[in-house]
């Protein structure tokens, strides 16, 4: 009876797996836009975007501009991730899937959020601005890469693994996509850091504190 128990344990973790992929990666609508939904796909979009603001803005006032395309796509995206947090009472395997895939919302929101208000900030250049856009365009390829590792490995095609491997996986892109998400906010604090000692030197502290807000005083 016991052996039978953990056995039924192990086909509804990997049912449920598959149902978290196979179904939220590749169903549902956010918008009339979007036919369907796929986390990698989202985040692919956002890098391309984020890319051709670095690659083709000449001016701060363009940069602003060509940046709305990033933020329409991340509110589209947005839709999804908000559905996904509401699904609940999922196994701890299952469970973890779902808070991976969440982490490259997390990663969104970090990047959407705080590169907005350094386009408002006149302590960075343009150039710098440019760099900066790079660097998140990197970090959020590394985590689209995990995402998609993710999706591979629950994939109909990969059945051939044990239950093991496959977990031993999901365990693996959970670590990966949380050491990303980290990067990404230490990423973004370092870079608020150099308008916070810009500003201090400058005595012009208070309107960048109310721009960013002081949760970052301990980086300058």
């Amino acid at each position: 009876m016991k052996e039978t128990t953990m056995t039924e344990k192990r086909m509804k973790a990997r049912t449920i797996i598959l149902t978290v992929l196979c179904l939220l990666m590749s169903a549902g609508r956010a918008s009339a836009q979007w036919t369907v939904i796929d986390p990698s796909n989202i985040a692919q979009s956002i890098i391309n975007t984020t890319k051709n603001v670095a690659q083709t803005t000449t001016t701060a006032q363009n940069m602003v501009k060509n940046f709305q395309e990033t933020v329409k796509i991340y509110e589209q995206g947005k839709k999804y991730y908000d559905a996904l947090k509401s699904v609940n009472n999922l196994i701890k395997d299952a469970r973890k899937v779902q808070q991976t895939i969440l982490m490259v919302g997390d990663i969104s929101d970090i990047y959407v959020g705080s590169y907005r208000k350094m386009l408002h900030d006149d302590h960075f250049t343009v150039e710098e601005l440019t760099a900066i856009a790079f660097g998140y365009a990197r970090l959020l390829e590394e985590s689209n890469d995990v995402l998609k590792e993710l999706k591979n490995v629950v994939n109909i095609t990969t059945l051939s693994m044990t239950d093991k491997e496959r977990m031993d996986v999901v365990d693996r892109c959970y670590t990966r996509m949380k050491r990303y998400r980290n990067l990404v906010s230490y990423y973004t604090n370092k870079n608020i850091s150099v308008s916070y000692l810009r500003a201090r030197k400058k005595n012009d502290l208070d309107r960048v504190m109310a721009l960013y807000g002081s949760r970052n005083e301990r980086y300058w």
